[in-house]
């Protein structure tokens, strides 16, 4: 077998190595235009996980790695407001090392094995190269020949980064990897270093774009970016130099490609995929892409179907890893954000900002550390910091004159079982399980101001006297057994409704007893259904009256808090985004204009109720050209100031077009940024089931309340449950005493 390997650097040497170990019979030369001792960058970072998996590849290199390499355990983060600080987290378990030296390595080991390494070879014929082999491993970086030769078939797409960095070494060497914060002038920047040899550290300096913009640096005018970060930085280096290796500002480039081979070529490490520094991946994604390929084309002999099965097996992978990273890029491209929070909640919210690292991840690392943070979080929310731990999501929280006894949201979920909007023996049972299952607030499904307003036939309401009975009974309830409190969710369909029972055929307008459905434009909501009818002003006074007068329902029945329905494309919801309003009147056009009427709803509704007020958003439409994340943080400012205490924020199903993006707590950053840039309570909500999570939300701050739809469904008592597995006393209901001590002998078996 004939294997050609273009781009020596750690994924086509590794790739080679393994291949040549598994296949003595095969041929294999590596193609690189650069010198061997002429690499970019400094040092490259592997986690013990990573260690773990070079060592079960090859031992030999492995083996050199780790006698070369630079270990530590802690991460240190300098944070200086009010005061300079360093918080230290430890058992992270990393280990740097020069990339010259993992080069170096890697060179003698591929010799070792009967490699052929050509150097300085500069292969401008793809094409040719192809055809003189059997297979072509292209790992010629972001930047490939190869992606370029055959890119109607890899299908590449870049997407650009909002900040810059710049790669520089310095001979200060770090006991921890650490992290740094400063502000001057131009803005706020940030420092990623480690050390990779008993000698020397990267330094990698980055900053959003306003800052470099207002900086006046260039981008490649390497002497005055090494003054400018050695007088910003000057305490963290302790007087040691900075040095440059074509050190330019950058922006980065996350790359993903639709496909990784073409007959028998395939794409390896930075050619075919990247994921930001901030998570240690590149080296570490190209290094394990070599080992899957060498398995794939080892174990299957022909190569296109080889090459199949490689990225078959790699790219669920290597997709997670894109997703962490790129969430973890967005952390540091908002720290200007960040830096506003407490130390502990900056320090925090930075160890788990790509999702993979936990409340309790962190605890199993460093329990100490934990503590601390949770004794912050307990002062930060009154409670006595030197009492026994109480765990974030069973610290109390006030509202206006309202206090919940955790944090534990359970979300408004339709059950489309209502007689005439009235809710019956169902809704009592599903609700007051909830209640009595220990969550601190428990929503109502969404219900209606008004028959038109329903999704369904089998939704709820509170326009009539039977409906207010129902509710009545079933707020009573809750209160007498529950310690948690009950919340309204008040809505009207909009062009949503009129439609079947979800069983019967979701998004299909009825085919008999249909109604007349309002919206802003005359835009059906999908192709199932019947267009709305565009609102006349005289509809939008019936429509704010009508939430006005089911608001007097609410007070009557005793609500705790009422949550007027702003999103998930709704009557309100619609207005906001342009892509289902097209008025050209008052009420459509700019954001101002098209928020008018859910402003003036909102408003009227505030005038009635006194008790706390949430208003749920869609903080995305996922459509380009949509409302967004910028247009919810301008609305929630609207809302606060017109006496909104909550913000219930979600996202999506405004539009048929969307692409959400799915993932753990997929929704929190969109939480995150309304609390952080408005400075009003949020309740996050999607793809949260556990108490874990919970914590991690609420310490980074994230959220300050956490929603759960799917999981309270699956287990009505999650929060007794999470009580009794985290050995935290809360009152179950009497009538259930016996089984307390049961539930934490079942956890602790569990555990």
């Amino acid at each position: 077998m004939k294997v050609h390997v273009l781009g020596g650097g750690p994924a086509g040497l590794y790739f080679s190595i393994l291949l040549a170990k598994a296949r003595p019979d095969a041929r294999v030369t590596v193609f690189e235009r650069n010198r061997p001792d002429d690499t970019f960058g400094f040092g490259v970072v592997f986690s013990d996980e990573t260690l773990g998996n070079l060592g079960d590849a090859d031992a030999p290199s492995y083996a050199a790695i780790r006698e070369r390499m630079a270990y530590w355990d802690a991460i240190d983060v300098h944070t200086w407001k009010p005061e300079h600080r360093v918080i230290r987290s430890g058992g992270h378990g990393f280990c740097g090392l020069g990339r010259q030296a993992l080069l170096d390595l890697l060179q003698a080991r591929a010799r070792d094995l009967g490699v052929e390494l050509r150097f300085e070879q500069d292969v401008s014929d793809v094409e040719a190269l192809r055809a003189d082999c059997d297979l072509l491993v292209a790992s010629d970086g972001v930047n490939s020949l190869t992606r370029a030769r055959y890119e109607s078939t890899f299908q590449p797409r870049i997407e650009y980064g909002h900040a810059r960095y710049v790669w520089l070494g310095t001979p200060r060497t770090f006991e921890a990897f650490t992290f740094s914060f400063r502000e001057d002038a131009a803005g706020v920047w940030q420092v990623h270093a480690y050390s990779f040899d008993a000698k020397t550290s990267t330094f990698i300096v980055e900053c959003d774009d306003d800052t470099y913009a207002r900086s006046g640096l260039a981008d490649d005018d390497e002497a005055a970016t090494i003054a400018h970060c050695q007088r910003l930085f000057s305490d963290e280096l302790a007087g040691a130099p900075l040095v440059a290796n074509r050190s330019r500002w950058l922006r980065f480039r996350t790359l993903h490609c639709e496909r990784w081979s073409h007959e028998n070529v395939v794409i390896l490490g930075d050619a075919a995929h990247t994921a930001h520094f901030s998570v240690g991946s590149g080296t570490k994604m190209a290094m394990e892409d070599a080992i899957d390929l060498a398995t794939a084309v080892t174990q299957e002999p022909d190569v296109p179907r080889a090459l199949a099965c490689y990225e078959e097996m790699r790219r669920p992978m290597i997709s997670r890893v894109q997703r962490s990273a790129e969430q973890s890029q967005r952390w540091f491209e908002e720290t200007r954000r960040h830096v506003k929070q407490a130390p502990e909640r900056l320090v925090f919210s930075l160890l788990t900002r790509s999702n993979r690292v936990t409340h309790e991840n962190l605890r199993l690392r460093d329990a100490a550390y934990v503590e601390s943070v949770d004794r912050w979080f307990m002062k930060e929310q009154g409670l006595d910091a030197t009492s026994a731990v109480v765990p974030p999501m069973f610290t109390p929280f006030s509202l206006r004159g309202l206090t919940l006894p955790n944090r534990v949201v359970v979300s408004p979920m339709c059950q489309y079982t209502a007689v005439d909007g009235v809710p019956g023996d169902w809704h009592l049972v599903h609700l007051g399980s909830r209640a009595i299952g220990g969550a601190g607030l428990v929503f109502t499904e969404m219900t209606d101001v008004s028959p038109e307003g329903r999704i369904t036939p089998g939704c709820t309401g509170l326009y009539d006297d039977a409906q207010e009975a129902a509710w009545t009974r079933i707020v009573g309830f809750v209160h007498e057994h529950a310690k948690g409190r009950i919340a309204l969710q008040l809505a009207h369909a909009g062009r949503k409704g009129s439609t079947k029972l979800p069983w019967n055929g979701y998004d299909e307008t009825l085919d008999e007893g249909a109604w007349t459905t309002l919206g802003p434009s005359a835009i059906a909501w999908s192709e199932k259904c019947v267009a709305p009818r565009e609102m006349t002003r005289a509809d939008m006074v019936a429509v704010r009256d009508a939430f006005v007068a089911s608001a007097k329902r609410a007070v009557r029945c005793g609500f705790d808090l009422l949550e007027v329905h702003c999103a998930h494309g709704y009557l309100l919801s619609s207005f906001l985004t342009p892509l289902s309003n097209q008025r050209t009147d008052e009420y459509g056009g700019t954001l101002a204009r098209r928020a008018r009427f859910p402003l003036e709803v909102v408003e009227a509704v505030r005038q009635v109720w006194d008790k706390p007020l949430a208003v749920r958003i869609s903080a995305t439409d996922w459509v380009p050209g949509g409302f967004d994340v910028e247009d919810a943080v301008t609305l929630s400012t609207w809302l606060k100031e017109r006496g909104v205490d909550l913000i219930d924020v979600s996202a999506g199903q405004t539009s048929t077009e969307a692409q959400p993006v799915y993932g753990r707590a997929f929704q929190s950053p969109f939480a995150e940024r309304v609390r952080t840039d408005v400075g009003i309570p949020t309740i996050t909500v999607g793809n949260i089931w556990d108490h874990d999570r919970i914590d991690t939300l609420l310490v980074s701050g994230r959220a300050d309340l956490v929603a759960l739809a799917r999981a309270h469904l699956a287990d009505p008592y999650f929060t007794l449950h999470a009580a009794a597995e985290l050995g935290v006393d809360v009152r179950w209901p009497k009538q259930y005493g016996p089984g307390v001590s049961m539930g934490r002998r079942m956890f602790a078996d569990e555990g």
